[in-house]
C-alpha cells in the first residue's frame, strides 16, 4: 500500500501539534482568557502536566509513546469539543485546540504504526510467542 506522507513527516506534524499545544494551553488560559474559578497554579497543573509526561519519548522518536501519548491528547480533545459546546467567546481558541489535538492524534497514530512495521515491531508476533 503506497503511503503518501512519510513517517518522518507524520513525526513531524505529531511534534508540531504537540508543542503547538504544550504552548497555547499556558498561554490560552492564564494569559488570553483566565479561569476565575481556577488558580493558575492548578490551571498549569491540569492542562501542562500531562503534555509533559511523553516529551523525552515523543522527541527520541519511540514509537511506543507515539501510541499512548494519543491517551493524553484525548484530554485537551474533549476540552476543546467541550468549549465549543458550552461557550461561543472561546470559539476560536477552542477551534485551535482542536486542530493541534488532531494533528498529533491522527499523524502520531499514523507514526507510531509505521515506525512499528520499520522497526518489526508487531503485536501479532508478541501475542504468537506467548501462545
Amino acid at each position: 500500500m503506497k503511503r503518501y506522507i512519510s513517517t518522518q513527516t507524520h513525526k513531524k506534524i505529531a511534534l508540531t501539534g504537540y508543542f503547538a499545544l504544550l504552548i497555547y494551553m499556558p498561554l490560552w488560559l492564564l494569559l488570553i482568557n483566565p479561569s476565575d474559578g481556577l488558580s493558575p497554579t492548578l490551571t498549569l497543573v491540569m492542562f501542562t502536566l500531562p503534555l509533559l509526561f511523553p516529551l523525552k519519548g515523543l522527541v527520541q522518536g519511540n514509537p511506543y509513546t507515539y501510541a499512548w501519548s494519543n491517551f493524553i491528547v484525548m484530554i485537551y480533545f474533549l476540552h476543546s469539543l467541550t468549549t465549543l459546546w458550552v461557550s461561543k467567546e472561546d470559539m476560536i481558541w477552542a477551534m485551535l485546540e482542536l486542530i493541534f489535538t488532531t494533528m498529533m492524534f491522527i499523524s502520531g497514530s499514523y507514526f507510531a504504526k509505521y515506525r512499528g512495521q520499520e522497526l518489526g515491531l508487531s503485536i501479532r508476533k508478541k501475542k504468537e510467542e506467548q501462545a
